[in-house]
């Protein structure tokens, strides 16, 4: 196993009583206080070879939850809230979650909402902030996109975000956002903290693609893969209804497939799942498109789930990044489109393609019931952190416990599909697709080994920067 360092930091000592009324025993009906040493252990695997590791502190992560005493007196706090990057179901739920709970259960009134994340502390942008409170945002979560707003960039700009902090007398702030926000985040809380100032930096994760390390799962995942499952169905129903019908559709997902496999799970109507962890030859005998006119003269009928990212190494790219520094990827949904269509009319064979691209409705949507639930208990828990001190922190969830873990270990490196894995393995069995629709296995060994190389030395410099 590798050495972590969940080491969480803090403001100070806590000796302000929480003004929420819990319990330190069991048995009296009340939920009780969580302490600083309750933990939970990242790695629960155990192998023949291994030894006990219950004492090992790389391996605990610290609980999250409303603590007995607490660092800030609520009276006197001004908090503050951000959303950053791209939309993504539950921003509001989240935003809501965090208002209602400083509001409500610690009585913190003066709340600040960002517009149009990091770009709403720049003067230059013309952006004033939103006062919040229960009123405000108690209708929110029923509708799609960020009540604050959005943005990307901006992150780089610290002396100025910091400078708009400590002009505002914030105490608090909650960065709501994915892997490039939270490490703008930790570079915020870096100058807070070399300015001598007291301010808790917490935050919630947010990536749809479900990229970020260490946690069970990123808020909206799963309303994403609810909203593209139903993209499935229809593009099933129409791929069936026709002559050799085809269905295409793309899903997010960068660098990571975990949209696309989860989909290809939940629909049991997909036949062929592209990801970016598992490279594929387009032509040649053993390539896509030969496996796709196979299935075709099987079954008369075939569903193609693929994410952005997959594919790449196919197209030409421009090596352009975004205003969050992502590089722009080329459009593998449109290439894959024209190429099929090429390739079936240059056998004289005739098909019926239809293409689905579902990714600003699925940004967009109102969340599942369940992801409003995990929406609200990580807005909680990030409020409960702060005021108990936590700072350079998200939370997250770690084996169903909601825990703190430091933003430099959750942005160490991204989390992708292991295609040796439990899950890419299941994926597999629930599509019929060949293990590896490849031509020369050889170089898509050495091509893995490489990505593989690049994330370690990625996480390797991000720690050391971290440092």
């Amino acid at each position: 196993m590798d050495n972590y360092d969940f080491t969480v930091e803090d403001l100070g000592p806590c000796k302000v009583p929480s003004p929420i009324k819990l319990s330190r025993k069991h048995g009296d009906f009340r939920a009780n206080y969580v302490k600083d040493s309750s933990y939970i252990r990242y790695n629960i695997n155990v192998f023949e070879d291994t030894k006990d590791n219950t004492e090992d502190k790389s391996n605990l992560m610290q609980k999250a939850g409303p603590r007995e005493y607490i660092y800030f007196n609520p009276a006197h706090i001004t908090a503050g809230i951000c959303t950053c990057g791209g939309l993504c179901p539950g921003l509001n739920d989240v935003i809501r979650a965090v208002v209602r709970c400083l509001y409500n259960r610690y009585g913190v009134h003066r709340i600040k909402g960002f517009r149009f994340g990091y770009k709403g502390f720049f003067p230059d942008s013309g952006y004033d902030t939103i006062d919040l409170n229960p009123d405000n945002v108690d209708s929110i979560h029923k509708i799609g996109g960020s009540f604050l707003g959005t943005s990307r960039g901006g992150g780089n700009r610290v002396t100025d975000i910091v400078d708009c902090i400590e002009s505002l007398s914030i105490n608090m702030m909650f960065i709501i956002g994915g892997d490039g926000t939270q490490r703008g985040s930790l570079d915020i809380a870096n100058e807070i903290e070399r300015r001598g100032l007291k301010v808790a930096v917490v935050g919630i994760p947010k990536t749809v693609d479900n990229d970020l390390e260490f946690i069970d799962r990123s808020f909206g995942f799963e309303t994403a893969v609810q909203k593209a499952t139903e993209a499935v169905s229809a593009i099933n129903m129409e791929a069936n209804s026709q002559i050799n019908g085809i269905g295409l559709v793309k899903l997010m997902g960068r660098e990571s497939g975990f949209i696309a496999t989860a989909t290809a799970l939940a629909s049991h109507e997909t036949n062929f799942c592209l990801i970016p962890e598992v490279p594929f030859d387009l032509d040649g005998p053993n390539g896509f498109l030969a496996q796709l006119e196979k299935r075709l003269e099987k079954r008369h009928h075939a569903v193609i789930i693929v994410a952005e990212g997959a594919g790449q190494d196919l197209l030409t790219t421009t090596n352009q990044t975004d205003a969050s520094g992502n590089k722009k990827l080329a459009d593998i949904g449109v290439f894959l489109r024209d190429k099929i269509t090429e390739y079936f009319a240059s056998k004289d064979i005739h098909i019926n393609l239809k293409y689905i691209d579902p990714g600003y409705q699925i940004r967009a949507a109102v969340t599942t019931a369940n992801d409003s639930i995990y929406c609200e208990r990580l807005g909680n828990n990030a409020v409960h952190a702060a005021m108990a001190g936590k700072t350079k922190i998200v939370i997250g969830l770690v084996h169903g416990k909601y825990v703190h873990i430091p933003i430099k270990m959750a942005t160490l490196r991204r989390k992708m599909v292991d295609p040796e894995g439990a899950l890419w393995r299941d994926a597999l069995d629930a599509t019929g697709q060949a293990i590896l629709m490849v031509n020369n296995v050889k170089s898509v060994t050495e091509k893995m080994a490489k990505v593989k190389k690049d994330a370690d030395d990625l996480a390797a410099a991000r720690a050391a920067n971290n440092k």
